[in-house]
């Protein structure tokens, strides 16, 4: 019985401990940027589409929605995103710059080199990302890095 008396005061104590060392967690305000209509997947966001809205949030709990107007202006939505809601980061990305199917540009170039060809995209990408090209005539696929004008940059590594 006393066993179980001590064991429960040191239990007390500890909580009282950590009770005063922690302080409560308070809704705080924070400013978001949400649509003003409904965006499908696809859909280019522009500064005209946005609105700042006030939120309360629990501080903890602040991960994953976008807060800064100016990062979301020319990207696209990947999903639907709704009036008066937070944006979440994996809810927008980068325009495809090229389209699965299409026909492209493949450039590679190395020194004073540089070799020029066209292709048809085996898959969609935003500039920077790796997609894979086919040439039409040899049947070769090739990777390389969508460049900004649409093009192909190849490279032997």
């Amino acid at each position: 019985m006393i066993r179980h008396v001590l064991w429960a005061a040191r239990l007390a104590a500890a909580i009282a401990i950590v009770m005063v060392g922690s302080r409560p967690v308070l809704p705080a305000d924070l400013t978001l940027p949400v649509p003003t209509i409904v965006l499908y997947p696809g859909d280019v966001i522009r500064d005209g589409l946005l609105v700042d809205r006030d939120f309360s949030f629990d501080p903890m709990a602040t991960g994953g929605v976008i807060g800064d107007r100016s990062v979301l202006l020319g990207k696209i939505a990947r999903r639907t995103l709704l009036p008066g809601k937070p944006i979440p980061v994996n809810g927008v990305g980068e325009p495809k710059v090229v389209s699965n199917g299409a026909q492209v540009k493949v450039v590679f170039s190395e020194g004073g080199l540089t070799i020029t060809t066209y292709g048809a995209a085996l898959q969609a990408g935003s500039v920077g990302d790796l997609v894979k090209v086919r040439n039409p005539e040899s049947g070769i696929i090739v990777t390389g890095t969508v460049q900004p004008d649409g093009s192909v940059r190849v490279s032997d590594s």
